[in-house]
């Protein structure tokens, strides 16, 4: 069965009260790096059906390893720190089809 997109990328956006004893991916820029690799890859043409789709997503249970990213169809994810860890996600994975391993979850 094709899939809709050719990479389908969720960025874990949950937030956590203030109080709570594990992490949090929002606490870490999570919606500004979700907002900027929706334009960069707007950017770079890759956006749209049969391509690639930026999404948001509640929690996917790996907060305490840093934000979590997750691309499908390969079910690879990925932590990042800033824009330039984003952009070399965007770059190698979702343009070439080659795995940032530096940035790589376990799985």
């Amino acid at each position: 069965m094709d899939s809709f997109y050719k990479y389908h990328v969720f960025f874990c956006l949950n937030q956590r009260a203030p109080d709570a004893d594990r992490p949090s991916c929002a606490n870490c820029n999570a919606q500004a790096m979700q907002e900027h690799a929706k334009k960069r890859v707007k950017q770079l043409g890759l956006a749209g059906p049969g391509k690639v789709r930026i999404n948001k997503a509640g929690c996917l249970e790996r907060c305490e390893e840093g934000p979590a990213v997750v691309i499908y169809p390969e079910g690879t994810w990925y932590t990042y720190v800033d824009e330039s860890d984003i952009d070399e996600i965007v770059e190698s994975h979702l343009v070439q089809g080659k795995v940032v391993e530096r940035l790589k979850m376990d799985r």
